[in-house]
């Protein structure tokens, strides 16, 4: 009886790590990618249109999903740029239950 339940608990975690899995990779590829666009250094002195379309070149070639260049923030903090973004994704377990996570990412450190 314990294999049979621990089997299926086993196969529960599986069930949820491979439908949470990709969502975080493409969570990790967007975060490098808004990384990578603010410390380019062609874009110091650049305008906000500017970063919004280097992060749009990036994510051609990258990929990386959820976060276009219009639902970014840009600021400056003395002479960097800091791009930040959120949003939630909803994804489908089974039947009528979900799972909501809220991912949020900046370029600063912070």
């Amino acid at each position: 009886m314990g294999v049979i339940f621990g089997g299926g608990v086993l196969f529960a975690v599986a069930l949820l790590g491979m439908k949470v899995f990709p969502e975080y990779m493409t969570y990790f590829t967007t975060l490098q990618n808004i990384k990578a666009t603010a410390q380019d250094p062609g874009l110091r002195g650049a305008s906000v249109p500017l970063i919004r379309g280097a992060y749009l070149k990036r994510l051609q070639v990258q990929g990386g999903g959820d976060v276009g260049p219009d639902d970014l923030d840009i600021t400056k903090e003395g002479n960097e740029i800091v791009i930040s973004f959120a949003y939630s994704k909803k994804i489908h377990l089974f039947s009528n239950i979900n799972l909501m996570i809220d991912f949020a990412g900046s370029s600063s450190g912070s």
